[in-house]
């Protein structure tokens, strides 16, 4: 990898987005076309939370709910951290390892989703041993995102 190079280099542009309003289906529908675990959640184009594969079976699927009338306010993660993206690729690899997370809504300058960063994309690009210990980090506890 590049020496100071920035988030933008490696995310995932314009990624596929949810509302809080749209069905789970439709994010299930969108990580498997993607091949993807995550879906931002926007309101307009700021991003409100992410929902992922297994918010869907921890917060649905075991609790019993109808995942096929089920929102996905209902499944989302709230409350994430997101990455600017002209964040440099080092601190978002020390922010992923010590907040215990494998992806990252990246964020413009007008706090816009432009992106949407995984441990994956990174691992792709780097390879010394900056992304093993981030994975070290993250997988020392349960999974956020």
């Amino acid at each position: 990898m590049a020496k100071n190079q920035l988030i933008r280099d490696v995310m995932t542009s314009n990624p596929r987005t949810v509302s809080e309003s749209d069905s789970v289906r439709d994010a299930a529908a969108i990580m498997a076309s993607e091949d993807a675990g995550v879906v931002p959640v926007v309101d307009g184009n700021k991003v409100v939370g992410v929902i992922t594969d297994r918010d869907i079976v921890v917060r649905l699927v075991a609790e019993g709910k109808d995942c096929t009338t089920a929102r996905v306010s209902e499944a989302m993660s709230r409350g994430v951290k997101t990455v600017r993206e002209d964040t440099a690729v080092d601190e978002v690899l020390r922010m992923m390892g010590s907040a215990q997370i494998r992806r990252v809504p990246v964020v413009g300058a007008n706090d816009e989703l432009v992106g949407i960063v995984s441990i994956g994309d990174l691992a792709k690009e780097n390879k010394d041993d900056k992304v093993g210990q981030a994975i070290e980090n993250i997988s020392s506890a349960p999974a956020n995102n």
